[in-house]
């Protein structure tokens, strides 16, 4: 059954934005379900529908805001052996391996992250989201691994998105770039936004785009006449861009290992020990790995954090750099 909420401007909230507006007053709506349910018309601004998240509101306007019934997903299962860290009756942590995609999308409808949900928990999804997103609270990029936070039901969708919205979530990743940052600590904060030469790209906006927080530290540096320069980073997230860590990295002029999309071109090996330079060739996804994942838990209220190892291909890579640079 639809829900029906229904408000009034008082006059300390004149002039907000009134998805802001609406967000203040239903905390447990987050900015992005607002903001689609504005787009798709179930918004009224004294009884006229607007379409518009950024428009103001003044003293004493009517809103009444329709939540429709969620939609179904008609989604196919599939048959792949999800990596679960933790369950419990609202959510999963799932430790996601490199080469599998989140949710169906163009070229890839069945073989998703989601369609082996739909598999493993049949109708035990949150489905306040796209229809062809159940559970689905944030992401990783497909050739990422790491730790991902499935929503069980929509009251946990709501609060985790609540979470991530207020940047209070943990996000800490592990990542292997070429060459060394600059300071080898510090904090990275641009625009990102769509690129203009590729649409599949971000890149970092000089006046548009979303304002994007990375918060980076060296942990190990390798350098010697049998190793190229890389480095072994940790990124800790304020914000959750699409790409956030590959544009930021890369815009430092440090792509990660093994990106294909973001790399920068460098010059052949030379007097690279063999071994490490198969290894490096064959490597097949980003040495990017989401490794810790921190947040309250939306119904007992405590703080649970959880992290992963980096996956056997990545972790070979690391062994022998570590061995090399003796």
């Amino acid at each position: 059954m639809k829900k029906i909420i229904n408000l009034l401007v008082g006059s300390e909230e004149n002039n907000q934005r009134v998805d802001v507006f609406i967000n203040k007053k239903e905390s447990s709506l987050s900015r992005t379900r607002i903001k689609n349910l504005i787009i798709n018309k179930k918004l009224k601004l004294n009884s006229k529908i607007l379409i518009s998240p950024a428009k103001k509101v003044l003293t004493n306007d009517n809103l009444t805001l329709e939540i429709p019934v969620p939609k179904v997903a008609s989604l196919k299962p599939y048959k792949f052996k999800l990596n679960i860290i933790y369950e419990d009756k609202d959510l999963l942590i799932i430790d996601k391996p490199a080469g599998i995609i989140m949710h169906p999308g163009a070229g890839n409808h069945d073989n998703t992250i989601v369609n082996a949900l739909i598999n493993y928990c049949k109708d035990n999804l949150s489905n306040i989201g796209d229809e062809l997103r159940p559970g689905i609270v944030h992401r990783i990029d497909k050739e990422t691994s790491g730790l991902v936070v499935i929503a069980k039901n929509n009251i946990t969708h709501e609060n985790l998105s609540v979470q991530f919205n207020k940047h209070t979530i943990i996000r800490i990743y592990q990542l292997m770039i070429w060459g060394k940052l600059r300071p080898q600590s510090g904090k990275i904060e641009t625009l990102i936004t769509r690129s203009t030469k590729n649409r599949q790209l971000m890149e970092v906006g000089i006046i548009r785009g979303k304002k994007a927080v990375t918060n980076y530290q060296t942990l190990e540096v390798f350098e010697n006449d049998k190793i190229p320069t890389l480095s072994l980073v940790e990124c800790k997230l304020e914000t959750g861009r699409t790409h956030q860590i590959r544009v930021h990295m890369n815009h430092k002029g440090n792509s990660i290992l093994g990106d294909k999309k973001y790399k920068k071109k460098f010059k052949k090996f030379k007097n690279v020990d063999t071994n490490l330079e198969k290894l490096i060739l064959k490597l097949d996804r980003q040495f990017l790995h989401a490794k810790t994942l921190g947040f309250i838990h939306p119904t007992n209220r405590k703080k649970i954090e959880f992290s992963s190892f980096l996956p056997q291909e990545l972790d070979i890579i690391l062994k022998t750099l570590r061995k090399l640079n003796k």
